[in-house]
């Protein structure tokens, strides 16, 4: 039940890759590497749970704390307009020629 549970979880992960490399917009991409910090904490806690090690939960709670304070900050970065791309055919909509 565990080797399922686990195998699960890395199918979720290889998936979130996917969507990261492949997603239409940087939302899609700050979602899936969301998500990819979210599973990588199940996993954690999984594999601590399987191998006796109740420290490792404390290293999951570590990490999706050190996710969720990651991807606001990407988010908060990315709301000024620096990583948005405007192609080179276009005229960027805050200067006036």
């Amino acid at each position: 039940m565990f080797i399922a549970a686990t195998l699960a979880i890395f199918v979720a992960m290889i998936l979130a890759i996917i969507r990261g490399i492949v997603g239409p917009t940087l939302y899609d991409r700050i979602l899936a590497v969301n998500m990819f910090g979210t599973k990588t904490v199940l996993l954690i806690s999984l594999l601590g749970f399987v191998m006796g090690r109740p420290e490792f939960l404390d290293i999951a709670i570590v990490y999706a704390l050190i996710n969720f304070i990651s991807v606001i900050g990407v988010l908060r970065y990315s709301d000024t307009n620096k990583l948005k791309h405007t192609p080179s055919n276009e005229k960027p909509l805050d200067k006036e020629y």
